[in-house]
């Protein structure tokens, strides 16, 4: 890819900067200790951070929004092997092997395998990341209202996939996000809709406060029922041994790593499955690809490796259509699609030419972030199982005032406030029964801009809106794309319906 020079430099003096250096250290270190206690997320991290990063420098605010996100994904791995906690998700494949290297002797080998791992497979996912928008981006300057209403619409065909295959409760979830994204005055016709003659609804509800109370107050809520079963007495077995696997023990890595980071970073680009996905799918294909099968689980490096390979490259992954198409890969990445509005920054071909020297920036604080993250993490791994030990009733306040203080300071707005203390007790409600907080984020973004689309696509198309769609290739090309991942979860589980009867039949 050739980088003209004035651009080239551009990006080093904004990555050079004093802010820019502290908030990727702040971000590190952060996500790492964030990522490491148990039932807290990147999610609800970048989530309270947002607020903060007003008034700062859109390369520095967006790279310690991704550093957040990088290392909470690596520091659910440090308490998942170490005392078999995993602090996310995507950690739990990791506790498989990594805990059983840990009590046979060798946790520090286990530290150094997930480290490396890591790094290189964010590494990847970022390098994947340089590669694959720039193209995305131009091909989106040939969109217009037409394929973005189609790309909103693809978009919301994967919150069933965030629900945890409760699909029914996903869809509910997301009808429900888009109709808090109808909150407002009309876009067309400036008639307010749903604000009950409150003028502070006439600019819809406020995205982040929102975010905020979804992703971090009804989390407290959750944790707080649980408080007791918490606050538990891990104890860290002792650290000893070799730091890093042998030659030959990376020897029979070789294949399993560039592997698991495809894994990762096709996983990540796929809108909602996210790093426990690419974590079990990359753990799976290690053992079946393995001349060591009966390993895996009882301490396999080889395991290891492919879980955090796989789970970190997953970053990368969904950072693509998020800053191409402005579609989220991720929770996480739905947050931070907040940030990138919240700081002027659009989605797109306009991102990577008018902005050019902020979008490459931020890649290259990604690529130094995870290069920073195996440093730190090895230097602090003890120091942050500690931390993981702390009682949630000592978290709990803090998160909760952060929240509070991150709500005011959007709009200096009380009324912010009680947008975030609603929809926590909402957050609350919906994960209680199972429905998706992320489903309600994501139709809340892609309401908007789904209705803009359409509307705008009426008036273009005079009224023959059919006809009008088809005569537009990427059009044609999205509701392909529209219509087969509709129909993915019915394929995908009729499969698994035949592979039962199979191996029914097979046990008979």
């Amino acid at each position: 890819m050739d980088i003209d020079t004035s651009l080239l430099m551009a990006v080093l003096a904004k990555l050079a900067s004093v802010e820019v250096l502290l908030m990727l250290l702040l971000g590190v270190v952060g996500g790492i200790f964030l990522g490491a206690l148990p039932g807290l997320s990147a999610t609800m991290g970048i989530a309270l951070m947002i607020p903060l990063t007003f008034g700062m420098d859109p390369v520095a605010a967006m790279v310690l929004l991704g550093a957040i996100y990088c290392a909470a994904v690596y520091g659910g791995s440090i308490t998942a092997i170490l005392i078999h906690t995993p602090g996310t998700p995507s950690s739990a494949a990791t506790a498989l092997d990594g805990y059983q290297m840990t009590l046979r002797g060798e946790g520090l080998k286990a530290l150094g395998t997930s480290t490396v791992c890591s790094v290189i497979g964010g590494l990847v996912s970022v390098v994947a990341l340089l590669l694959l928008a720039p193209p995305l981006a131009q091909i989106s300057l040939k969109f217009s209202a037409p394929e973005y209403f189609l790309m909103a619409i693809f978009g919301l065909t994967i919150i069933g996939s965030l629900s945890s295959g409760a699909m029914a409760k996903g869809l509910a979830s997301g009808l429900l996000g888009l109709l808090i994204s109808l909150v407002g005055v009309d876009i067309m016709t400036a008639f307010p809709r749903f604000t009950f003659d409150l003028p502070d609804l006439d600019n819809g509800i406020s995205l982040i406060p929102a975010m905020i109370g979804l992703f971090s107050i009804s989390q407290v809520m959750v944790q707080a029922e649980k408080i007791h079963a918490l606050n538990q007495s891990s104890t860290m077995a002792a650290l000893q041994g070799p730091l890093f696997p042998s030659w030959a023990e990376w020897r029979g890595m070789w294949r399993t790593i560039p592997r698991s980071s495809a894994i990762g970073v096709l996983v990540g680009i796929l809108p909602g499955a996210g790093g426990d996905v690419a974590s079990w799918v990359a753990y799976n294909e290690a053992r079946r690809n393995s001349k060591r099968q009966d390993n895996f689980g009882k301490g396999e490096v080889e395991g290891l490796a492919a879980a955090e390979t796989s789970n970190n490259a997953v970053t990368g992954g969904a950072m693509i259509p998020l800053l191409t198409l402005g579609i989220p890969g991720s929770a996480a990445t739905a947050v931070m699609l907040g940030g990138l509005y919240i700081h002027g920054l659009q989605p797109g071909h306009e991102l990577f030419t008018v902005n050019a020297h902020i979008v490459y920036a931020i890649i290259v604080g990604l690529f130094l972030a995870n290069i920073l993250m195996g440093i730190v993490g090895l230097a602090l791994a003890r120091q942050v199982v500690k931390v993981s030990m702390i009682p949630f009733a000592i978290l709990a306040p803090i998160i909760v005032v952060l929240s509070v203080v991150g709500a005011y300071t959007i709009n200096n707005s009380m009324f912010d406030v009680y947008v975030m203390a609603a929809f926590g007790l909402l957050g609350y409600l919906m994960r209680k029964t199972g429905f998706s907080t992320a489903a309600v984020v994501l139709a809340m973004i892609l309401g908007s801009m789904a209705e803009l689309g359409f509307r705008q696509s009426l008036v273009m198309s005079k009224g023959n809106l059919l006809s009008y769609y088809l005569e537009r290739p990427f059009s044609i090309l999205l509701l392909a794309l529209i219509v087969l991942s509709l129909l993915s979860p019915v394929l995908v589980a009729w499969r698994k319906r035949r592979a039962a009867k199979r191996e029914a039949l097979v046990a008979n």
